[in-house]
């Protein structure tokens, strides 16, 4: 077990010149036992900024953090003076070290589990630790932080009463507009991660499939070169299309419309009600199902009635 920073600890330099309060909680915070546990701490996406002063503590208490690659981890380590002892937990190592894992665990150790960026098993492995550890019984924390997916979100200028992360889609053509053409009838914003080596030819199957939804290209985000470009989707294929594109990307499409409820949906809808119930239950429920008034499913429903259908 790795031994913890004592009072008598030298700070970094720049530490002295942080505002006192803040000095004080992260004083309170280093010192205080970490109880054992399984934490899982969101890490900046970019900006080194970006992180709590929670999330420091907690990995400057760890006992160990598993991280997806030890020199990216390092860095962000480095910059804040922690030096807890780093091991990889990614998709090629995971079976095996899921075990040595739950064996910190069970040892009573406080172990951090941290993604390359942003919150730890969003598109990163992590999930198959937590059910264990959950069936365990050991006690699972999560430390927020930033998030690609609703940084992107809120900057989008898209409606963000409902979303759907979709993570990366299939890189085959055929594969990623069969799975584009599931997400149709998505009654949110649809939110994708990509490479930048793919966003020309997914932003044209996007528009192929879902038609010239509205949609933003968020880049680099928090970083030096953060771009938000908001359009058409058709517009933003061909913005993309010279595959000249660099950097972390999330691609956000906007819901669909609403359907036109034309008087055909409305009859075939009561066709199916009326072989079952009334017309009076029939159009009250086919009214409900629609969204349009009830007295127009009535309507419909009496002419039904009068050309015998």
């Amino acid at each position: 077990m790795t031994a913890k920073p004592s009072d008598s600890t030298p700070r970094p330099a720049h530490y002295a010149r942080l505002p006192p309060r803040v000095a004080a909680e992260l004083e309170r915070g280093l010192a205080q036992v970490l109880p054992p546990a399984l934490y899982l701490v969101a890490t900046p996406i970019g900006n080194l900024s970006d992180i709590s002063l929670r999330a420091l503590t907690v990995l400057a208490r760890a006992d160990v953090i598993y991280c997806e690659d030890t020199r990216h981890s390092r860095t962000l380590l480095a910059h804040y003076a922690i030096d807890t002892v780093l091991k990889p937990y990614h998709e090629h190592n995971a079976s095996s070290q899921r075990a040595h894992i739950l064996d910190d665990l069970a040892a009573g150790r406080a172990v951090a589990l941290i993604s390359d960026a942003g919150t730890p098993l969003i598109s990163d492995p992590g999930f198959k630790l937590v059910r264990e550890a959950a069936a365990a019984q050991h006690d699972i924390i999560a430390i927020p932080g930033a998030s690609a997916t609703l940084t992107a979100l809120t900057a989008a200028g898209l409606p963000t009463d409902a979303f759907f992360f979709a993570g990366f889609l299939p890189t085959r053509d055929g594969a990623r507009q069969t799975r584009i053409k599931e997400l149709v009838s998505v009654p949110g914003t649809l939110v994708f991660f990509e490479a930048p080596t793919r966003i020309g030819e997914t932003l044209r199957d996007l528009a192929s499939v879902l038609g010239d939804r509205p949609a933003a290209v968020a880049r680099e985000l928090t970083k030096l070169h953060e771009d938000v470009r908001r359009g058409p989707l058709a517009e933003l294929a061909d913005a993309y299309s010279k595959g000249d594109t660099r950097g972390e990307i999330v691609i956000l499409v906007g819901p669909p419309g609403p359907i036109a409820v034309t008087d055909e949906l409305v009859a075939g809808k009561l066709k199916a009600a009326l072989e079952t119930m009334s017309l009076r239950d029939a159009a009250r429920v086919v009214s409900e199902v629609l969204g349009v008034p009830k007295a127009r499913v009535y309507e419909i429903g009496l002419t039904l009635k009068e050309r015998g259908a």
